[in-house]
């Protein structure tokens, strides 16, 4: 990367703290006030910076523009697709990825076990929304008032005797995944079906997509799933990595 660029990227992050004038963003590059003025006017013309009437620089509404849109382009399915097949291949048991979209959780990925008994879901479809392990991840993170008003307008079907009863004990239930940032479906949609699930998150923190690994009794016990928990979340968090920008994807080398 050349000088010049460096030190006008190196600017970004300073203002993002708040506004600087020309002498604090030339003291934080080490560089003379007319080099950090040259820098700024050039920032200011492609609407990176704007200066204030106080004469101090901020961000400009063009970055913030184009840091959102990019946010909105990202496709988590095509992110998170790489690493849901890696752990299949290690696991070899159904992998899902969900998203939350108008208070239906949907699956938007799904990658196949290599074993003979396979589950029933599809790509698209909303999962049981009080008891599926993705759900309760992506309810969970929903502010308070936003989860209290949810819970009183669902139904609560009771799938087996694992399903969650009623909105209180699925309160209770979302302030426990809430608190230690992993779910299980042990039974709760099917008695012989196991999920464990962790969550995918922004920039921000915020989750933004669950995914997770199911299997039935037949080939693995509850127990047995739930050793895979490590597994499921460092998968989680390299999908959040890449997702957010925190993770540099690798390219391909020739």
């Amino acid at each position: 990367m050349s000088q010049t660029v460096d030190r006008a990227l190196s600017i970004l992050p300073l203002l993002a703290e708040g506004p600087a004038d020309l002498g604090q963003v030339a003291e934080r590059l080490g560089v003379h006030k007319s080099t950090a003025l040259r820098l700024l006017r050039t920032l200011h013309e492609h609407g990176m910076v704007y200066r204030q009437s106080d004469q101090r620089y901020r961000l400009g509404a063009r970055l913030i523009a184009l840091a959102q849109e990019a946010m909105e382009n990202l496709d988590i399915r095509e992110i998170g697709h790489p690493h849901l097949v890696r752990l299949n291949e290690q696991c070899g048991h159904t992998v899902h990825l969900a998203v939350l979209e108008d208070d239906e959780v949907l699956y938007i990925d799904k990658v196949e076990s290599r074993y003979p008994v396979r589950m029933y879901s599809r790509i698209g479809k909303p999962v049981a929304i009080t008891v599926a392990a993705v759900a309760k991840l992506l309810l969970a993170d929903l502010p308070e008032p936003e989860r209290r008003a949810l819970a009183d307008k669902l139904d609560y079907p009771m799938y087996t005797a694992r399903s969650t009863p009623n909105g209180p004990a699925f309160l209770r239930e979302l302030d426990k995944v809430r608190e230690q940032g992993w779910a299980t479906d042990l039974g709760g949609h099917e008695e012989s079906i196991n999920c464990v699930a962790a969550p995918v998150r922004g920039a921000d923190g915020r989750v933004v997509a669950a995914m997770s690994v199911s299997a039935p009794n037949v080939v693995v016990t509850a127990e047995e799933l739930l050793t895979l928990l490590p597994l499921v979340r460092r998968t989680a968090d390299a999908i959040s990595g890449e997702y957010s920008g925190k993770t540099p994807v690798k390219e391909a080398t020739s």
